[in-house]
């Protein structure tokens, strides 16, 4: 593309660039070729604009910038001034990949839990209704076989733009996207033309980043608003989770149908759990379509909740709740989300991404329920730690859902990162009492040794949760990021 087609997408622009080819745009100075086009973000931590003596040094043909009084003097290339380098690089994104999502079926959800769980039904929705499926999100970016490694929940505009295309010339004719607050406050998904986009839950998260809880709200709200209100598809659908207190007062652009699902009387998409146990839920769904009956091979309000929103999605253009709830029935799971750990002890182990007090509370609840309702002597065993460089005032809150709902808990490490592990695992231990500290709790502070103990503690028909890092492969202590896989180690002392 030619340097001027890329850049009249700017209204800024005065039509003056020369005729040069770009092969690339990039936020990124490190990435800056002699092809590529440089643009000058101020983020939350560092300003792009102090690394535009790199990217002209490495022969950027042209920078977008906000001051331009920050570019080298003897910089030969063409300066573009914009007011917001920030959506200028969306619109450069979206010019360069040619607007993939137009084409294609883009659904978006957010919240704080449930996110990936939510992509990866409306993926097997969409496997049995014979519409290929792009998924992007915390695990990896995917199409059928096809696996792209992820490294934010939502990337970054060009990248997504990139992806979005990529998939689209693989063959896709749909793409379920996790959005995540920190995109949505940094304007990464704006140039995304969603069908339909979907609000889970909001639950304290994030904020060492938003600060406060109405904050970390208005940023999820700019889906429903700003990026919906975008949108050129016709119609356009949002699905909220009215069960959820942040749900019920979530506004919505009013272009866009409301669908509104959970288990309140008024919900167009109302279920009710029938019967549940470790492996399965039955339950009962009413919808605008009709009345079904329906299982998903996965255990906890939680998970039909988010089978109910994907079932809901995929309505919202076209593909018949039953069609929705006969793929969910052979639902394969989700890495790290309630995950079995298969082993012959006897044992009800279970690895789950659950990092916040919330997702703990429902994980454990659920849990608790099933072993309540089998009326078995046994326990449930929580191993879970906090991770460091991250909202410390959530550390208490965890060790009190743990203790709830637990018989013995285990605290140890997380992604502990630049903290202190042992800091990070008093601060936990101070939520809960002395007597609790002698009788219930234990610490330690290798998370592998950990869960090695629990497991040789555990007798058969207990229940053990491995929470906090679900899918993770990794465990970042320091600087270092070190192989470390919960399913795997938990597997390999349950031969």
């Amino acid at each position: 593309m030619k340097l001027s087609d890329l850049l009249k997408i700017l209204p800024e622009y005065n039509s003056t660039a020369p005729e040069v080819e770009v092969l690339s745009v990039t936020d990124d100075a490190r990435q800056v070729h002699l092809s590529a086009v440089f643009v000058a973000v101020p983020g939350s931590q560092t300003d792009g604009h102090q690394f535009l003596p790199q990217a002209c040094e490495a022969g950027a043909i042209a920078v977008i910038v906000e001051r331009a009084e920050q570019v080298p003097k003897d910089y030969q290339g063409y300066v573009q001034v914009v007011g917001s380098s920030r959506q200028a690089l969306n619109r450069l994104a979206l010019n360069l990949y040619d607007d993939p999502s137009k084409s294609l079926f883009c659904f978006g959800v957010t919240g704080t839990n449930g996110k990936t769980s939510f992509t990866y039904m409306l993926e097997a929705i969409f496997s049995k209704a014979r519409i290929p499926c792009g998924v992007l999100g915390t695990i990896n970016h995917h199409l059928g076989d096809k696996i792209w490694p992820s490294g934010l929940t939502t990337p970054g505009a060009i990248e997504l733009q990139k992806r979005l295309r990529e998939m689209k010339d693989e063959g896709a004719r749909a793409v379920a996207l996790e959005v995540s607050s920190h995109a949505l406050d940094q304007h990464r998904a704006d140039g995304v033309q969603f069908n339909t986009v979907v609000f889970t839950n909001l639950t304290r998260d994030h904020l060492d980043y938003h600060k406060k809880m109405e904050d970390y709200f208005l940023a999820k709200q700019k889906l429903f608003t700003d990026v919906l209100w975008k949108s050129q598809k016709l119609p356009r659908f949002a699905i909220v989770n009215t069960d959820d207190s942040w749900g019920a007062k979530l506004r919505v652009a009013g272009a866009a149908a409301i669908w509104s699902y959970g288990k309140n009387s008024a919900a167009d998409f109302r279920y009710k759990i029938l019967s549940v146990d470790f492996l399965r839920t039955d339950f009962e769904l009413k919808t605008p379509a009709g009345v079904y009956k329906s299982s998903i091979p996965m255990c906890g309000n939680h998970n039909v909740a988010n089978a109910v929103a994907a079932v809901a999605a995929a309505a919202s253009v076209g593909v018949k709740p039953s069609v929705s709830l006969q793929a969910l029935s052979r639902f394969d799971g989700v890495p790290g989300r309630l995950q079995v750990v298969p082993n012959f002890k006897s044992l009800n182990v279970f690895v789950d991404y659950a990092h916040t007090p919330d997702a703990l509370e429902n994980v454990l609840k659920s849990l608790q329920e099933i072993r309540d309702q089998s009326k078995a002597h046994s326990k449930i065993w929580t191993i879970f730690g906090c991770g460091g460089d991250r909202d410390h005032g959530k550390r208490l809150l965890m060790a009190e859902k743990a203790m709830v709902h637990s018989d013995c808990v285990m605290v140890t490490s997380d992604n502990p990162r630049s903290e202190d592990p042992y800091a990070i695992i008093h601060q936990i231990m101070d939520g809960f009492s002395i007597d609790e500290r002698k009788n219930k709790v234990l610490m330690e502070v290798d998370r592998r040794k950990a869960i090695e103990k629990v497991l040789k503690s555990a007798k058969p028909h207990d229940v053990v949760l491995i929470a906090g890092k679900g899918h993770e492969d990794y465990q970042i202590i320091g600087k270092e990021r070190n192989f470390f896989s919960d399913y795997e180690t938990a597997k390999e002392f349950l031969r």
